[in-house]
């Protein structure tokens, strides 16, 4: 129970309890100095007057201080049992025999406890002083701050001067503020663009504590306002895992370099447990796996160039191995706080928009070139109707040649590159902390985000009934990528235009590859189309 709510201006008489003899305050008002013998009941709070050096002492105590919910129950239950009972005749003169005088000389308690009454009812801010939990819809999702010390917690004296002198009218006029884990988290009204707001803030704050708090400025998913919230800085260090980095991702590259072989090596794939006794054939998928190795190579490389030009700091990819298609591309971690929402969709965006032009040419450079031994891969025309892109660019390049159930020989860097590009398609699907997830939510922030990666991870669902390839990756989405993104410094400001278009261009060809091609090849479709 907040004490400043317990008591109001100057002590007076109380005609019940307000649950103001809580348990917690009881060793505060053991050590009073009385100047006469007052008996405090729960029925009947008596006047007091307290000594100039005790109360300079109980001034610097704050109201952090909580106790278990057993013993503020079991008060709860003694107020109850004790509020209604009536006064008693002698307690009734002691109150009488008070002089008004000397209440009007009574110290304000809710300064004694606070230290600063201005502070806690300046522009009619309510505040809960209490250090409990943040319930579920908490604007920092993804973040799991560190079980602290009471030493490491922002003290009351820090939140005051957050509050009166970090923000302000002209930035961020705050109306409420609630504790979240080592951290506090004000409601309020946003004053100009949130870019410019944020930077403001951000300096009075360096200038105040230095680099000892983080500030983020978010959108509350509850009623979608703007919140401010301040954590230690100790809180946000990155989590260790037991086994090194470098050590995983290399075990999981060399399995996926295993499987980019094993999936060009058709005479293998029928038989897995042959692969051991026939290691030798491996090397006939070289030229494949090389090629799709080259996509997935350049897709990184255009998140590591862009994570550079942003000050983004990734961790080390680690590569997902597939026998269906070689590889799913690789799963890296953001390590540090991204600034904005245009950062997080120029890191997102690059490695898919790489991957697919370099894929498209490759595509391309297959279908106009004929295989070197004049034979190719020999497919059946069906085939392409798996991906809208794939049939529509064969059947714009082919034309007659390319009918059902007639079989056609391709050149297999056609299919190579198709399978770069697939991969790309999968990383763009917007669900979790896969690419596409990424880019909708710099696109359109976290509520249409989250709400995006439901209905994806359902027609992933849906879609893996029908692929074991599906299957396989929603599995992976759900236990390792589904999120949440963790929060940015500052997610109120949309990005530029141009990047938008970017973003918006990357999920469209993610879509055209994974959807199927519908029509059929013949020259009567062509002819209806």
């Amino acid at each position: 129970m907040n004490f400043t709510t317990t008591f109001r201006g100057n002590l007076s008489l109380l005609p019940h309890c307000s649950s103001c003899c809580d348990i917690r305050f009881q060793p505060i008002l053991a050590s009073l100095h009385v100047t006469r013998p007052v008996r405090c009941r729960l029925g009947n709070f008596s006047s007091y007057k307290v000594s100039r050096k005790k109360r300079e002492l109980i001034c610097r105590v704050t109201d952090t201080q909580t106790e278990p919910d057993s013993n503020n129950d079991k008060e709860k239950e003694v107020h109850d049992g004790q509020e209604n009972q009536p006064a008693t005749a002698s307690d009734q003169e002691d109150d009488k025999s008070q002089p008004d005088s000397q209440l009007d000389s009574q110290p304000q308690v809710e300064n004694q406890i606070n230290g600063n009454d201005v502070a806690d009812t300046k522009g009619g801010v309510q505040q809960d002083d209490g250090n409990g939990e943040v319930a579920s819809g908490s604007p920092l999702p993804g973040v799991k701050p560190q079980q602290l010390d009471e030493y490491i917690r922002i003290p009351k004296e820090t939140i005051d001067i957050l509050k009166d002198q970090v923000f302000g009218f002209d930035t961020f006029f705050v109306t409420n503020q609630e504790p979240y884990e080592g951290g506090v988290l004000f409601k309020g009204n946003l004053r100009g663009q949130a870019a410019k707001t944020y930077e403001k803030i951000s300096t009075r704050m360096k200038n105040k504590f230095g680099d000892q708090y983080k500030l983020f400025l978010l959108v509350n998913p509850e009623d979608d306002k703007p919140v401010a919230v301040v954590v230690p800085r100790k809180t946000l260090q990155p989590e260790t895992t037991a086994v090194p980095e470098w050590f995983a991702a290399g075990a999981f590259g060399l399995v996926t370099v295993f499987t980019l072989l094993l999936r060009n090596v058709p005479a293998l794939q029928s038989n897995l447990l042959s692969t051991f006794d026939n290691l030798n054939l491996l090397t006939n998928g070289l030229p494949g796996a090389l090629v799709t190795a080259l996509v997935i190579g350049v897709h990184e490389l255009g998140h590591i160039l862009a994570a550079k030009s942003t000050g983004v700091e990734l961790g080390v990819p680690y590569f997902v191995p597939s026998w269906q298609i070689g590889s799913f591309g690789a799963i890296t971690r953001i390590r540090n706080i991204v600034s904005k929402r245009e950062d997080l969709l120029k890191v997102a965006a690059a490695g898919p928009l790489a991957g697919f032009s370099l894929g498209f040419v490759l595509f391309l450079v297959g279908f106009i070139f004929p295989p070197s031994d004049g034979i190719g891969i020999v497919v059946d025309a069906s085939v392409f109707h798996e991906s809208f892109l794939a049939g529509g660019f064969a059947k714009l390049l082919l034309g007659d040649v390319l009918k059902d159930g007639t079989p056609i020989s391709v050149n297999p860097l056609v299919i190579w590159a198709w399978a770069g590009l697939l991969i790309n398609a999968i990383n763009s699907i917007p669900a979790g902390e896969l690419d596409g997830g990424r880019i909708a939510f710099a696109l359109w922030g976290r509520k249409a985000s989250t709400r995006l990666t439901g209905v994806s991870i359902v027609l992933l669902g849906l879609s893996s009934l029908f692929s074991d390839v599906t299957f396989y990756w929603v599995v992976l989405v759900f236990f390792l990528q589904r999120g949440p993104i963790a929060p940015l410094s500052e997610e109120i400001t949309d990005p530029d235009d141009k990047y938008i278009a970017l973003g918006v261009l990357v999920l469209f060809l993610g879509l055209l590859v994974c959807l199927p091609y519908p029509f059929p090849f013949s020259d009567q479709a062509v002819s209806n189309f």
